[in-house]
């Protein structure tokens, strides 16, 4: 029995991590049709966060508000909405990998916030971290590493909020995951009001309405995709859970290459197994990180 639910558990973080590595892709489909990625990504987590109220709904009117909760609302808002802005304006795995170098703010947030002593393990994240991101971020006329576009900023930043958000978690165990769900659901969506103002133009009522059965199930898959993470981790240990979850590399590399013919050179390759040997490292650092989403 244990052996088949284990079994369950390892496929369903396949199934999740296949699931983001392709989630790219329709939210640039949207962006194509004119939607720009602030309203499509609050909508399909408003999605989220509405069918949420219903399945959750008890543990919902059993929650007591918590001061922690606008951190983490904050902290994942910023992570989900950086990552959709920053796969739809730059190329795929640059921006994967630079929002994976996340173990290494782990690293630096828990020491701050938790404090973890820095450990070797620790140190050599930080380590493995920083020399993928120096050999993928080159730049050759500048003679250092610099992101080249706005969106490697962002999927830096996304990366930092995803560790923020994964240490908050730690923090809270107190609170149900339920409840951390549908804050970081919410989340999204007051990040996304907040940067709307931002905008140069808002799409239609016309043209949502051609896109909103597609965002409506965005918004079902990425539910889905939480809960599915969660039972995953639950049954799972949390270093082969890490190794497992790193498939949404190896999925959003050949999707990128198939479906938008995207191409990384040896160099990106390089600095980009720096940082997955760093993810992997990070894995023994603790035991309750959680995924985005």
């Amino acid at each position: 029995m244990a052996g088949r639910q284990n079994s369950v558990a390892t496929l369903s973080l396949l199934t999740a991590a296949t699931i983001w590595g392709l989630m790219w892709y329709p939210y640039r489909s949207i962006d194509g049709a004119g939607i720009n990625g602030v309203v499509a990504t609050m909508t399909t987590y408003g999605v989220s966060f509405v069918l949420g109220l219903f399945l959750f709904r008890r543990q919902w009117r059993e929650v007591k508000m918590s001061w922690w909760f606008p951190l983490i609302a904050l902290a994942a808002g910023g992570c989900n909405l950086g990552y959709v802005l920053a796969v739809l304006n730059g190329e795929v795995m640059r921006v994967l990998l630079l929002f994976y170098m996340s173990p290494l703010w782990t690293v630096l947030l828990s020491a701050l916030l938790l404090q973890e002593r820095l450990d070797a393990v620790g140190a050599g994240v930080i380590a493995l971290s920083l020399c993928g991101a120096v050999v993928m971020l080159w730049h050759p006329e500048l003679g250092l590493p610099w992101p080249q576009r706005n969106a490697e900023w962002i999927g830096l930043a996304a990366g930092f909020m995803f560790a923020l958000n994964n240490v908050l978690i730690r923090r809270t165990g107190e609170l149900s995951i339920e409840v951390k769900s549908m804050v970081s659901f919410l989340g999204v969506v007051l990040c996304g009001f907040l940067v709307l103002p931002f905008m140069s133009a808002l799409p239609s009522a016309a043209l949502l309405e051609s896109q909103l059965p597609l965002m409506v199930v965005i918004g079902l898959v990425l539910l889905a995709v939480n809960l599915v993470v969660q039972f995953g981790l639950t049954h799972i240990n949390a270093n082969r859970a890490s190794v497992i979850l790193l498939f949404e590399l190896v999925v959003a590399a050949l999707a990128s290459w198939w479906l938008a013919g995207e191409e990384m050179s040896l160099r990106e390759w390089t600095g980009g197994v720096l940082i997955v040997v760093a993810s992997l490292f990070s894995g023994r650092l603790n035991q309750k990180t959680l995924p985005a989403g």
